[in-house]
């Protein structure tokens, strides 16, 4: 299936309950999952982790909606949404995150506007200066 968005067509693909893929994705549409993916997956659209679905590894989007497991380090630059069902371990950043009544968040979550990540090694907790500037 495809969809037209801002002129680019952008196809909508899916990971099957029952079916296991160890490896990367990479994709420039929609993903759904509710199979499992042991690996990493990159998308410049949204991905969907139905209640069957498993991924281990790294999540990497602009806007995801969990229901199943995941083990992963999320990266999602605008919305993601742990729904009901949801079990995720792991660390998270993003933009926005919302998260439904009976999900389950174990691990890190870093919020930034832009939802890129943040280099924690870089910058002193109490006072937000990177090492270099504080012994300058």
């Amino acid at each position: 299936m495809a969809k037209t968005i801002n002129g680019d067509t952008q196809s909508v693909n899916m990971l099957g309950a029952g079916t296991t893929i160890k490896g990367d994705i990479q994709s420039n549409g929609d993903f759904r999952i509710d199979g499992t993916l042991i690996g990493s997956i990159n998308s410049k659209g949204k991905i969907v982790i139905g209640q069957t679905g498993h991924v281990e590894g790294e999540v990497n989007c602009r806007n995801a909606d969990v229901s199943g497991q995941v083990k992963a380090q999320v990266i999602v630059t605008e919305l993601l949404t742990l729904k009901a069902t949801a079990k995720l371990s792991g660390e998270i950043t993003t933009s926005k995150l919302s998260i439904e009544p009976g999900a389950r968040f174990s691990g890190t979550c870093n919020m930034s506007e832009s939802g890129t990540r943040v280099d924690k090694t870089a910058l002193d907790g109490t006072t937000g200066l990177k090492e270099k500037e504080k012994s300058a």
